[in-house]
């Protein structure tokens, strides 16, 4: 990828607005993009090149693998999300994270190179602590939804949260692509595959909303 497209994805996200054209262009220097297709892998918690990895577009998924080798989805990253070491911690499981939109795209620095652009940047770490603590609220949400909200409330919750990133509303629908299997929104909400699939089938009946294996349609209540 060319110096040029470089800077304009880089231009476009909101942690990397707070500098100048000069200091855009300096950074294209030492960064690093990478594109991917559905189904591919992005990058495993045991990579021996330690990196951060900002999403400029598509949508991934970060799965833990446990030790009887099950497939557990613990986020849903999007255009603008930031993740690497500090989203793919060390432990005894294997993470990855992996393409589950057509195309993904990701821009990376070295972790020791983008800790010295904080350094040399005020605005810019103010703009990572902000976003840091953004991401910790979400997470905190979270863990208070998946504590004190039983599953239904958990399942209707994520739906919403769902279509207020992605969804395309019409005059009474809202329509959702439909990447996650049914065992990936379970690991999500902390269910099992089989509660999430009666949960839509429910929903379904009561006429709250509609399902195939390509979309979600939430219908709009009056």
């Amino acid at each position: 990828m060319n110096l040029d497209t470089k800077y304009w994805y880089l231009r476009d996200h909101k942690l990397f607005s707070v500098l100048s054209s000069s200091e855009l262009k300096s950074i294209c220097m030492i960064s690093n993009f990478k594109s991917a297709k559905k189904g591919e892998i992005i990058l495993f918690s045991h990579d021996e090149n330690t990196r951060v990895y900002f999403l400029k577009k598509g949508t991934l998924k970060i799965v833990e693998i446990d030790d009887k080798g099950n497939e557990i989805v613990k986020d849903v990253l999007q255009k603008g999300d930031i993740f690497g070491e500090f989203t793919l911690t060390e432990s005894q499981s294997d993470e990855y994270a992996v393409a589950v939109s057509d195309s993904v795209i990701c821009c990376s620095f070295k972790m020791d190179d983008f800790e010295k652009l904080l350094e040399k940047n005020p605005q810019l770490s103010l703009s990572y602590t902000k976003w840091m603590g953004f991401r910790f609220k979400r997470l905190q949400n979270k863990y208070a939804n998946l504590m004190f909200k039983d599953v239904r409330t958990r399942f209707k919750s994520f739906l919403e949260e769902w279509a207020s990133k992605e969804g395309m509303a019409n005059s009474d629908e809202i329509i959702l692509k439909n990447y996650l299997t049914h065992q990936d929104i379970a690991s999500l909400i902390c269910s099992t595959r089989q509660t999430v699939t009666q949960l839509f089938n429910e929903l379904k009946e009561q006429g709250i909303l509609d399902y195939s294996r390509t979309e979600i349609i939430l219908k709009k209540v009056a």
